[in-house]
């Protein structure tokens, strides 16, 4: 068997096992990916909506936060889970043909169509339930998706080896990761802050991810401060250097 044949059945060996382990084998696991996200959603418009009479585009707050709190989750929910990609299938390094990296490839395909799914059909709901005559961008929406994984894996990747030799630096990072959700501009517009705050966090390369994506739910947003070619560059520099550091890391990836 060719390498990159054997790499293809391990890593589908890998999802199948992570799909189990994810969800289970009753629909009530693929029910809670979707139902925790749609949670989220509800609870910050019932908030919002008792403070403001209108969000800060368009006319329906659960689209408003949903079209904010969907990419922030993709990536979220993808760097958190390559991280602990190692960790979970560190038994089955034993095995010659299982490599950390397998673990991870199949993580991020399991999550990659979890993330779209969940998007797809919150949004479909939310824009069912309002009656809303959205015209939607799909390009920029795919892109934006694409942007945020891929982010949630240069992350992931640095964190998956960094946890494996520094225990005290996932603690660290954990605690640091908390007001990231705060400044990402999933409930408000970055353009809406005062100077200099509004340059400020435009260094977050997450705002330019939700603008994005909030520019092909809503055709007459203009995101101003939206850098693609910023949020390219620091998408492949994680990736470079989390590839850097996990394969760096081999030896204590496989030896914990």
């Amino acid at each position: 068997m060719s390498p990159l044949r054997q790499h293809i059945t391990v890593t589908i060996a890998l999802l199948i096992r992570e799909m189990a382990t994810r969800f289970g084998n009753k629909p009530g696991g693929y029910v809670w990916a979707v139902l925790d996200p749609f949670l989220h959603v509800l609870l910050m418009t019932l908030v919002f909506q008792s403070i403001a009479r209108m969000p800060a585009l368009g006319p329906s707050f659960p689209l408003f936060f949903a079209s904010g709190y969907l990419p922030f989750l993709s990536y979220q929910g993808m760097s958190s889970f390559i991280a602990g990609a190692v960790k979970s299938n560190r038994a089955l390094f034993s095995y010659p043909v299982v490599s950390p990296f397998d673990a991870v490839i199949s993580r991020f395909v399991l999550q990659s169509f979890t993330a779209s799914f969940v998007t797809i059909l919150i949004l479909m709901a939310v824009i069912a339930k309002d009656d809303i005559d959205s015209h939607l961008n799909v390009s920029e929406l795919i892109g934006a998706g694409a942007l945020a994984a891929m982010l949630g894996l240069g992350v992931g990747l640095i964190n998956t080896g960094l946890f494996a030799r520094f225990p005290l630096y996932e603690q660290i990072f954990t605690i640091f990761n908390r007001p990231v959700f705060m400044i990402s501009g999933v409930f408000f517009l970055p353009d809406s802050l005062p100077r200099p705050y509004s340059d400020y966090i435009l260094w977050n390369p997450l705002v330019h991810v939700i603008m994005k994506f909030r520019q092909g739910i809503y055709p007459e947003y203009r995101a101003i401060g939206l850098d693609e070619f910023y949020l390219l560059q620091v998408v492949a520099v994680l990736g470079l250097v989390g590839l850097a550091i996990f394969s760096g890391s081999a030896r204590a990836l496989r030896e914990g």
